[in-house]
């Protein structure tokens, strides 16, 4: 099993949750219910094989909206984590906004406030962002805001946010194909 953590700290990979990793599912809230998109695991292990740090930043509103708890995240996340690691891939670290949009916090995504927290559990700092990928425009506006690559996946609501206009720096099918791209543009 390929261990990003002990791997090259150089490179850092910002990953959104639902609909880039693993599959859509309105305010999941069930372990059972998560399910690693296609070429997801084949993306994020060719990436960690390569000494890129991947880290998750999520906004889960349905805490805020009180649909589920912070115990129900952390369980779906437990899972998701058993999935990659059962494929050899590990996260450094999966950070989770529970407020709702009103709410106005600094962590919610575009906003960049979870990226301290990460970057002091990383060791790594805004200059080490390889890219952001996510299937939303708050995610490629957070990648902006971060002055990083950004990536749109077409799958979730990528394909939908990419019609609308949502601009970024590489539009990708798939994770294995962002995590080519980003192998190729890192050359």
């Amino acid at each position: 099993m390929t261990d990003c953590a002990r791997m090259n700290k150089k490179k850092w990979v910002i990953l959104d949750r639902d609909g880039t990793i693993i599959e859509e599912k309105n305010y999941l809230r069930r372990p059972e219910q998560v399910a690693l998109l296609p070429g997801a695991a084949e993306g994020l292990r060719l990436l960690c094989e390569r000494g890129y740090v991947l880290t998750v930043v999520t906004n889960q509103s349905g805490v805020g909206r009180g649909y589920f708890t912070m115990d129900d995240v952390d369980r779906v996340h437990c899972r998701l984590t058993e999935l990659l690691a059962e494929r050899g891939i590990t996260l450094q670290g999966i950070y989770v906004c529970p407020h709702r949009a009103d709410q106005r916090c600094a962590c919610r995504k575009p906003a960049v406030g979870l990226i301290s927290r990460a970057s002091a559990d990383c060791g790594l700092d805004g200059d080490d962002i390889a890219a952001v990928i996510g299937d939303k425009e708050s995610d490629m506006q957070f990648g902006k805001n971060l002055a990083s690559p950004v990536i749109l996946l077409m799958s979730g609501y990528g394909r939908e946010e990419r019609a609308r206009g949502v601009s970024a720096d590489f539009y990708a099918e798939d994770l294995l194909q962002a995590a080519r791209w980003l192998l190729e543009r890192q050359k």
